[in-house]
């Protein structure tokens, strides 16, 4: 995988059409499916509502972010009503997050969030466009990056360093029991993942998740059992593969 973007694709005088220009060129040329490990990605054409890539294998649709400083806590994304009504859609697309240096004109970070990592709770409604502006009342949508555990941020170059073809696609397929659950499920899931990763350590105990309870209770006020669904949670972690049960209200996160 080479990082370099093509002079060629200079052909643009502003620099976001330039941007924009490379970055794509050079998911077309360099990147692969992480999902089947398809060495070619096709482009939807310019203005799609939501995806900007297809894989031709699986039929895995993208959607592409670049910029180039570090992406932080949110990123900026469509019209909120769309996104939303596309979170539980099959063709709900995974987002690709590239980091690029003007200077070498090259790739610095490129990670991927699976779609099976989208639920409402990471999707936050923007402010309407005031009356003043071109499309007035417009409501787009922030993606919430600090709500998603680090498990669903997936590096496929990371720090200018491309990582492991395999290393990528062994990562992509410890999540993907999540596909298979509602969005209900999969958001107290995606939370006690987090609560664990929170942790720092591979090992932990029951307890230290218990502690997580009113934090988790907060989440969802409805619950008058979040203890019990504590449990239930990481037992469903533990058949799917994700986390290892030790002894008695001892775990470990699989490697």
């Amino acid at each position: 995988m080479k990082l370099g973007f093509e002079e060629s694709q200079l052909s643009y005088s502003s620099g976001t059409q330039k941007a924009r220009t490379w970055t794509e060129a050079w998911v077309s040329a360099q990147a692969y499916c992480p999902h089947c490990g398809h060495a070619k990605m096709s482009q939807f054409p310019n203005n799609s509502p939501l995806a900007d890539f297809l894989c031709t294998s699986c039929s895995e649709e993208f959607e592409l972010k670049s910029q180039k400083g570090k992406f932080g806590a949110t990123v900026t994304d469509g019209a909120y009503k769309t996104k939303c009504e596309r979170l539980a859609a099959d063709n709900n697309p995974n987002l690709l997050l590239m980091n690029y240096d003007v200077k070498s004109l090259s790739v610095v970070n490129l990670l991927i969030v699976p779609k099976h990592f989208f639920v409402k709770d990471i999707i936050e409604e923007r402010k309407p466009l005031a009356a003043t502006a071109r499309r007035a009342g417009w409501i787009g949508s922030k993606i919430r990056l600090d709500r998603v555990p680090e498990s669903g941020k997936i590096h496929i170059v990371k720090s200018g360093i491309v990582r492991p073809k395999d290393v990528v696609l062994e990562e992509w397929q410890k999540t993907l029991f999540l596909r298979s659950e509602s969005l209900e499920a999969r958001g107290w899931l995606l939370d006690v993942m987090k609560c664990v990763e929170s942790l720092g350590k591979r090992d932990f105990t029951l307890d230290e998740v218990y502690a997580f309870e009113r934090h988790l209770g907060g989440l969802y006020p409805g619950n008058q059992n979040v203890r019990p669904k504590i449990r239930q949670q990481l037992q469903y972690l533990r058949d799917r593969g994700y986390v290892e049960f030790v002894t008695r209200g001892h775990y470990r996160l699989r490697s």
